[in-house]
This record gives structure tokens, sequence and C-alpha cells, in this order.
């Protein structure tokens, strides 16, 4: 039989012994008991109430606990377990930083605190927060892919290591297509789309063991750094051979169909290449100008025609920074009216061999530069796509077309165009808001809605739902539309009764050739016999000779438009030719 008194003592030893604080106190907060651990926690912040009573020592940081325990209506229980509670700044030298309490009722005039010191384990939390906080900032939360920072943070090791460590390649992606997948099928298929094309980038690259993490300085790097850009960094490599066969190899990939939310979709895209050894003696100081240069040599890819990719050199970073130029450049040009706009007649195709001068003009945008002149649309309205600008010159070409061609019917009347075609880009057809812009000139300009044409390419009226609806709106207010460059594009001859369209403009690189291909010819003819079908009217473009007119004459051409008839022309110069054939009629 044991001795009470050695169980006694073996519980004193243990509370003696205990590496937590432990204290009894009365309900009041009274200590009854305390071991060495909860002085030696508890005495930096008694230095001037003493041990007596524990709810008075941790008032400062704790001072919730007696409303905590009264609160408690059991006999028995934990009351707070664990409760975290930081020590102010003044009291934290050389002692604990933060102090885990709990506090248990062990009957009606006892209860048991537990006093901890938790420093340690808050800091290996806040670590590992900081971790898990970083990786997140440098994790595309939708792909699951390192993103642009992780990028930077591998590319600016690459750029600083020497260059005996080896050899480094960027491959820089960009979808061609997904703008308007993403419009058609909505942002949710855009993001089904995305995470397919991050899991191809994946299984195109080398087998699991061979790629890196995000913490990784080596191997490969496979990253999503923006809608839909994607950036791979390869490191280790041989020679530049063997980076484009990486390259090839992932284009394969992304180039075969994908299976979006039912519908199958293709998407091809567009790849730049920075060498790192060419990149950096061409001038690339940072991981930024690495980037930088991959990005241009993937725009250049996309110009040449997209689902390909380029290696980047110099001479493009060259042009790059001059369309850079023309940007600022036109932006100013925008604010201080040096744009202009000049006109191309279209003139009516008669059955009875005659033509009708005054059937119409198209509208062209022109830039006169106070130091250069005047530039060619080639030169700038490309770069006015790519920056988003061009939004802004198809407003101004509307309205200031608009306003000449009323001026041209107060001042000529009946001699003047009977209707004016203006074209219209992705940007303002995209733009929320935009038909309501349209609605403004027709008031401001007092222009009837049938004498404007609007006109769209047949590639983005054929492509996007999103822009065909537009369309049906404009034809709403009564303006009539036309199908510019048509044959170039992804529609045909027996989709084309699906476009609200009035009329369809025959694009010049096939009349170009109607006097000298019968294959043209033939192509010609079906366009306009299923245009006719359709009630809608034909436009042959790019008449240049007296044989191209005879022909698309023979085959029915409603209206035919090129340099055979008049180059484009300024306001004034255009009224001098309308009254020079009007002479000749007469």
């Amino acid at each position: 039989m044991h001795d009470p008194s050695d169980a006694y003592e073996a519980l004193v030893q243990f509370l003696y012994r205990a590496p937590i604080g432990l204290a009894q106190i009365a309900p009041d907060g009274t200590v009854e008991m305390l071991n060495p651990m909860a002085s030696s926690l508890l005495m930096p912040i008694a230095r001037d109430t003493g041990l007596d009573n524990l709810y008075s020592v941790l008032a400062p940081i704790a001072p919730q606990l007696p409303a905590l325990a009264a609160g408690f209506g059991d006999s028995s229980g934990v009351i707070c377990e664990g409760m975290r509670a930081p020590l102010p700044l003044e009291l934290t030298s050389g002692s604990p930083q933060v102090l885990a309490i709990s506090l248990m009722k062990l009957d009606t005039e006892r209860l048991m605190a537990v006093v901890t010191d938790v420093t340690a384990e808050v800091q290996r939390e806040q670590d590992t927060l900081v971790r898990r906080l970083r990786n997140a900032a440098r994790t595309d939360a939708l792909t699951r892919m390192p993103n642009r920072e992780a990028v930077r943070e591998q590319l600016q090791h690459l750029v600083e290591r020497p260059l005996s460590a080896g050899e480094f390649a960027v491959l820089f992606m960009n979808c061609d297509r997904f703008r308007q997948i993403n419009d058609t099928l909505g942002q949710a298929a855009g993001d089904e789309l995305l995470v397919q094309i991050a899991d191809r980038i994946r299984g195109a690259l080398r087998p699991p063991s061979d790629r890196i993490d995000i913490g990784s300085v080596t191997g490969q790097l496979a990253a999503r750094v923006g809608g839909d850009e994607f950036v791979v960094v390869l490191d280790g490599m041989r020679s530049r051979e063997d980076a484009e066969r990486v390259a090839g190899r992932i284009l394969d990939a992304l180039a075969l169909p994908y299976r979006v939310q039912g519908h199958e979709v293709v998407c091809g895209t567009s790849l730049g290449l920075a060498w790192g050894a060419e990149s950096v003696h061409c001038g690339a100081r940072d991981a930024d100008d690495v980037l930088r240069d991959a990005g241009i040599a993937m725009v250049e890819a996309k110009r040449a025609g997209g689902a390909r990719h380029l290696v980047f050199d110099a001479s493009m970073r060259e042009r790059a920074e001059r369309r850079a130029g023309i940007e600022a450049e036109l932006r100013q040009a925008l604010a201080e009216e040096q744009l202009f706009v000049v006109y191309q007649p279209v003139v009516g195709l008669l059955p009875d061999g005659g033509t009708d001068h005054a059937a119409g003009v198209e509208a062209l945008v022109r830039w006169r530069h106070p130091e250069r002149g005047i530039v060619p649309p080639i030169e700038f309205i490309t770069v006015a796509e790519e920056c988003g600008l061009i939004g802004a010159v198809g407003d101004f070409v509307l309205e200031r077309s608009c306003r000449d061609f009323m001026d041209w019917q107060a001042r000529l009347g009946q001699g003047a165009p009977r209707r004016i075609a203006v074209n219209l880009s992705r940007a303002q057809l995209g733009q929320p808001g935009w038909i309501d812009s349209v609605r403004r000139v027709l008031k401001v300009t007092g222009i009837a809605p049938e004498q404007l044409q609007l006109e769209v390419t047949e590639s983005l009226a054929a492509q996007d739902q999103g822009i065909q609806q537009r369309l049906h709106e404009l034809k709403a207010l009564g303006i009539q539309l036309a199908l510019d460059d048509f044959g170039t594009g992804y529609s045909s001859l027996s989709s084309l009764h699906l476009l609200p369209v009035d009329t369809v403009k025959i694009d010049r690189s096939f009349v170009s050739q109607a006097d000298t291909s019968h294959h043209h010819r033939v192509l010609i003819e079906a366009t306009v016999k299923v245009a006719q079908s359709l009630g809608m009217k034909t436009v042959a473009e790019g008449i240049e000779t007296q044989s191209q007119a005879d022909v698309v004459r023979a085959q029915c051409c409603a209206k035919g438009q090129g340099y055979f008839y008049s180059r484009p022309l300024p306001s004034d110069d255009l009224l001098a030719w309308l009254a020079g054939h009007q002479a000749i009629a007469a």
C-alpha cells in the first residue's frame, strides 16, 4: 500500500519541475500555489504588482480573464485554452515575447492557470506564413504556375552570373485568338482554355524531374506572366538550336484543338525567343530587358502572321523603339489635330455602260507630321491598333467625314456624293457605349443614317458574335453596313447570309487579276450572284485599269473603286473632281 505522503511529494516534485507555468488560484485571482516556471514567466510583468493575484499580474496583457471566469457557470471545465497574449515591447527584453494562457475551473473554489512561452512557436508560424505569402505572391492563382515576379527573380540570377556558367533562353508566348474566344464563349471558358494551355506548356517540356520549382535557379521554368501571356525560361542550353527545338515542340502542342465547355476551339500561339548571351550583348542589363526582348520577338512573330516563333535580334528592338516613338507622336497628333481625312470616290457602274461619279466616297485617314510631312497609314495604323489609339483615330475620322459630307450637301446639292463610307476597328466596336457615340455623331452633324456606310473587315465580322451584335445595333439605327476585303477572311459565300450587311466589297487581290485569271473572274461572278440573291450590293475594290473595270462591270458589280477612277483626295480636290466629271457629262 502506497504512502499518501509519497504521492503528495511526487505531485509537488512534478509541479516544481514541470516545464510549463502552473498556478492554482481562488475565484478572485488570489494565488494559492505557483510553480517556479510560472514565477519565471510572470515576473517580468509583475514588477509593480507582485505575484499575489494572477488577474492583477496578467491585467496588462489579458484583462478579460476575470470576466471569462465569472461568466463560466459550470462547476468545472475549461474556461479558455491557449489564448495568445503578446507582451508590451518594454517588457520583452530578455524575456518571453508571447505567452499562451489557459484557464480551467477545478471546482467551485479553485482554478488552475497554465502559462507557457510560445514566442518560438509564434515566430515559426509567422515564418511559415511569410513563406506561403511569398510563394502566393509569386504564383499565378489560375494556372498554379509561377508568375512574372518569379520569372524576374530567375532571370535576374541568370543575367548576373558569369557567361561561362552556361547559356539560357527565354520563350515569350501570346495566344493569337484568345480575345475572340474569350469574347465569344465567355470568361469562364477563357479561364479553362488558359489552364489547358498551361498544362500543355508544362507537358511539352522535359520530364518533371528535369523541371525547376519556384525557388530553383537552374533548369526550366514555365510561368504565366499576363492575361494570355506565358514565359518559359530554359537554362543549361547547349545551343540556340536546342532552344528553338523546344519552342517548336511547345508550339506544336499548343496548335492542337482544345475542348472547352463542349466547344472545339483552335488557338495558335506566337512565340518570341531571346537567346540570353545575344540579348545581353545587345544591351539587356537586367531581367526586364531580357523579357522585353523576348516580348518584342513575340510581337514580330504575331505581325508576321502568328502561329510561329521568331528569334530576337537587335533590329527588332530598333523597330520597336520606332513604333514607340510613333505612338508618342500619334498621341500628340490627336491632341494637335495633325490628322486629316481624304476621300476616295466610289463610282456606280450603270447597266447602260455609264458611270455614276457621285455614288459615294470612302473616308481614309492621313497624318500631316510637322517635320516628316504626310505619313502614310501603313506606318501608323498598325501602331495605333497595338497601343489602343485606333478607337480615338476611328472616332475622329467618323465625325470629321460626316461633317465634311454635310458640307458637300450644302454646297453641291444633287451633285454631292450620296453616301460616305467609314472603316470601323475592333476597338470601336468593342468600346462600351460606342453605339451612343454614333448616335451623337448622327445628331450633331445632321447626316441621315442611310447616307452613312460603316465598313468592317470580313474576318472581324465573321469571327466574333459580340461584334455581330454591335453590327445589328448599328443596323437598327438605319446605318448601312459593308463587309470589307471579302475573300480574304474567315467567312464564305455559304455563310454570307448570317452577316447583317448591305454591301460586299470584293477584295483588290481578286480584282487585280480579274482580267487575266479565269479563276478570279469566276470567284467575282459567284460573289456577285450570291450577294444579289441576298439583296446585297457589291463593290469591286482596287480597280486600276480599263480592262479590270470592264470585267467587273461585265460581272454586274454595282460599284467600283480604285486608282483607275481616282486616288484619295482632300475635300476641296474631291469637289473639283466631281465638278470636272459633271462638266464632262453635261
